[in-house]
């Protein structure tokens, strides 16, 4: 059962990618973690499910306390984005994302990408999910200082869409989603199709299992009185 709050009027949406539009949190798992075992980390995915939403720069820091950008940090992001695009063409949208997008669009919503994810990746990730048409902005970890949880791509996000952060509010699935959001003066609402437990979704507006889910609630959800 979702947790649904009426809010006021938004003017935005910011979209996190992985997770939230695109089933794709288990294929970045088993890339990150194949790629730290070819170099000799002893990692497994119970590590790393719980960093998923970060980018490298924030992950691999956390996992094995290796900076991304030394030689051996670049050499393992360099592995996972091969692992990672092998697996990309049998990824799939979760039901409903395209609709929900469709009525963002329709009540009038601006529709802007803030993902930690490196830009090569996010367009063929759009072209997967079936809303490359519906997005006006994309920001991704490329495009801004550091990935979630800091608040870099999700302010980037903001300044793009035009809007004062009032105005927008983020939709995604990871905690680092709802503490990016925040630090950028952004409320959020979550979605449980991360693989995140509810606990750890805290401080979002409101939790809905996937999008077909808040598109089923849309009028009763915090987008339900978006004007045009």
């Amino acid at each position: 059962m979702a947790n649904e709050t009426n809010g006021s009027h938004y003017r935005g949406v910011i979209l996190d990618v992985d997770g939230t539009l695109l089933d794709s949190n288990a294929a970045h798992v088993e890339a990150w973690v194949e790629a730290l075992n070819e170099n000799g980390f002893e990692v497994t995915a119970d590590d790393i499910w719980p960093l998923v939403g970060m980018g490298g720069d924030n992950l691999l820091p956390a996992a094995v306390g290796i900076d991304k950008e030394s030689a051996e940090g670049k050499k393992i992001s360099e592995r996972r984005g091969e692992i990672y695009k092998s697996q990309l063409p049998h990824l799939k949208a979760f039901p409903g994302v395209r609709d929900l997008l469709t009525r963002m669009r329709d009540e009038g919503l601006k529709r802007v990408v803030a993902t930690s994810s490196p830009k090569e990746e996010v367009g063929k990730a759009l072209e997967l999910a079936e809303v490359t048409d519906l997005v006006e902005e994309t920001v991704s970890a490329s495009d801004a200082g550091k990935s979630k949880p800091d608040p870099d791509t999700v302010a980037t996000a903001v300044e793009r869409s035009g809007l004062p952060p009032g105005e927008l509010v983020m939709l995604g699935d990871t905690p680092y989603d709802i503490e990016a959001a925040g630090k950028a003066g952004v409320r959020t609402i979550a979605l449980r199709s991360g693989n995140f437990p509810d606990d750890k979704l805290k401080g979002a507006l409101a939790v809905y299992d996937d999008a077909a889910d808040l598109l089923a609630r849309y009028d009763s959800s915090p987008l339900g009185g978006s004007g045009r």
